[in-house]
C-alpha cells in the first residue's frame, strides 16, 4: 500500500502549504480540516504518519490522539503547535507522539520529521509481520511441543526436558526435532531469538 502522510489542520492555508511541500518531495498526502473528519475515515493499514494540529475547534489534536490509541491506531503522530502550546506538546509526547514542530514550521524540519516517522512505521510494520509469522508457527505446534519449546529456550538439555515433563528422553528428542522443523529453526539460539521476537521469554507459560 502507498505510503501516506495525513495532514489534519483546520487552517486551509497550512494544509495547502504542507500538502504542496510534501508533493514536491514525492510524498503522497491527504488533508483533513478537522479531527472528526479524520476519525471518521477507515484506519490506514499501510505505512504512514499523521501531522496533527494540537489546537482545533471541536475535537483537539490531543483528544484525537487519545481516541486513535484506543482504536489501535499505530501511525506515528507529529504535532503541529503554536508557541503557546509547548506544555500540551509535552503531554502529547508522554502519550506516545513521535515529535512536535512549532508553527510556522521550518520546511527542512518538517521533511526530516516526516521521513523519520515513515521510516519508523515501516520498521514497526515489518516487525509485526515477522512477529505474526512466528506466532502462527507456534500456534501450529501441539500442546506438548509447546511445552518442550519453552524448556528448550531456557537452555535445558533433552534429559532435563524429559525429567521436567515426565517423559522419556527419546520422546523429548522427537518432540524437539518436531519443534525445530515446524518453527523452521536450525539451532536453539535461533529458536530463542524467534521466541523473543514473538514476545515469549524463558520462563513463560502457555494457557492450557
Amino acid at each position: 500500500m502507498t505510503e501516506t502522510v495525513f495532514i489534519i489542520d483546520n487552517d486551509h492555508s497550512v494544509r495547502r502549504s504542507l500538502s504542496r511541500l510534501l508533493r514536491s518531495e514525492g510524498i503522497r498526502n491527504e488533508c483533513f480540516e478537522s479531527a472528526q473528519a479524520y476519525e471518521d475515515r477507515d484506519l490506514h493499514n499501510g505505512v504512514g504518519c499523521v501531522l496533527l494540529d494540537i489546537n482545533m475547534p471541536g475535537m483537539s489534536g490531543i483528544e484525537l490522539q487519545a481516541r486513535l490509541l484506543e482504536r489501535g491506531h499505530n501511525l506515528p503522530v507529529v504535532f503541529l503547535t503554536g508557541h503557546g502550546d509547548v506544555s500540551s506538546s509535552v503531554t502529547a509526547l508522554k502519550r506516545g507522539a513521535l515529535d512536535y514542530l512549532t508553527k510556522p514550521v521550518d520546511e527542512a524540519d518538517l521533511l526530516r520529521a516526516v521521513r523519520h516517522a515513515l521510516k519508523l512505521h515501516r520498521r514497526v510494520l515489518a516487525d509485526a509481520r515477522v512477529r505474526n509469522a512466528i506466532r502462527a508457527r507456534i500456534d501450529a505446534l501441539t500442546p506438548r511441543e509447546r511445552e518442550v519449546m519453552l524448556q528448550l529456550i531456557t537452555g535445558m538439555p533433552n534429559k532435563l526436558v524429559a525429567d521436567r515433563l515426565q517423559i522419556a528422553t527419546k520422546t523429548a528428542k522427537v518432540h524437539r526435532a518436531h519443534v525445530m522443523q515446524k518453527m523452521g529453526m536450525r539451532s536453539v539460539a535461533e529458536l530463542v531469538h524467534a521466541c523473543h521476537l514473538a514476545g515469549i521469554e524463558p520462563g513463560a507459560e502457555f494457557d492450557r
